[in-house]
């Protein structure tokens, strides 16, 4: 197992190759205030400097927390690059007024029609500046599907992609991420009380072995269920097996 001081290197490079190869002039971060967003503006800054970093702050008036701007500022304030609060509440009211019969109790439909507002306005700052957009999902959201396809999962790259949740943690506190940021309960933001674990319906520690077992090691099922709960493993594999379309290119048919 690398050193949390190499995989930071190893990161670092990784951004700054892969800006250096697209021609662009740095990079576009959405900031929620959250320890994955908070991670990947660290190693952004280390990799390209704070000047080429900018980081967007999108919340959502009744939704987003006080405490999570508060959060999102005072990391910008940390790692001093610009930001920009950007209210999507009006966009997404536009929305509503338009599409015929809209459901306001459909959680998922509007949480990631608010997942891909944010995306559009990330990406239209990139186009502005000749910037990428930098993504902010790790490896166990990425395996399980725990993004919006075309949202939060519609990015440049992923440089915290590889890492386990629990491995952001660790390089998080490696770095010196506000031990507050570190320590909150996970959430995507996307509708009142809505936190990660309960939609996974495991903590990450738990998730995170059993997708490393799986994905890393190879054991089969069985083995994996000889140490964690069947209905844990199999609610997991669920969910690799039914988001897979969203690590895929679309589907197009041989002729």
């Amino acid at each position: 197992m690398k050193s949390c001081a190499t995989i930071k290197n190893d990161i670092v490079s990784f951004i700054r190759c892969k800006i250096q190869e697209a021609g662009a002039t740095g990079a576009i971060i959405g900031l929620s205030g959250g320890i994955d967003s908070t991670l990947t503006a660290s190693l952004a800054v280390e990799a390209l400097g704070a000047d080429k970093v900018l980081g967007l702050l999108l919340p959502e008036k009744g939704i987003t927390s006080k405490h999570d701007i508060d959060d999102a500022r005072e990391v910008a304030d940390i790692l001093r690059i610009d930001h920009k609060v950007i209210d999507i509440s009006k966009i997404l009211s536009s929305f509503s007024s338009v599409i015929p019969d809209p459901d306001k109790n459909d959680f998922l439909a509007n949480g990631n029609l608010k997942a891909r507002t944010r995306m559009c306005i990330l990406y239209y700052h990139a186009n502005l500046m000749h910037r990428m957009v930098v993504g902010t999902g790790n490896r166990t959201e990425l395996l399980l599907g725990y993004f919006t396809k075309y949202g939060d999962g519609g990015v440049d790259i992923e440089p915290i992609g590889c890492l386990y949740k629990t491995q952001v943690r660790a390089l998080s506190r490696h770095m010196g991420v506000p031990v507050h940021i570190i320590d909150k309960t996970p959430t995507a933001g996307l509708w009142p009380g809505q936190t990660d674990e309960e939609e996974l319906g495991v903590t990450y520690e738990v998730a995170d072995k059993i997708l490393s077992m799986i994905e890393d090691e190879k054991k089969e099922l069985s083995e994996v269920k000889k140490i964690f709960p069947a209905e844990q493993v199999d609610r997991l594999v669920a969910l690799m097996n039914a988001n897979e379309h969203k690590r895929m290119p679309p589907n197009a048919p041989e002729i």
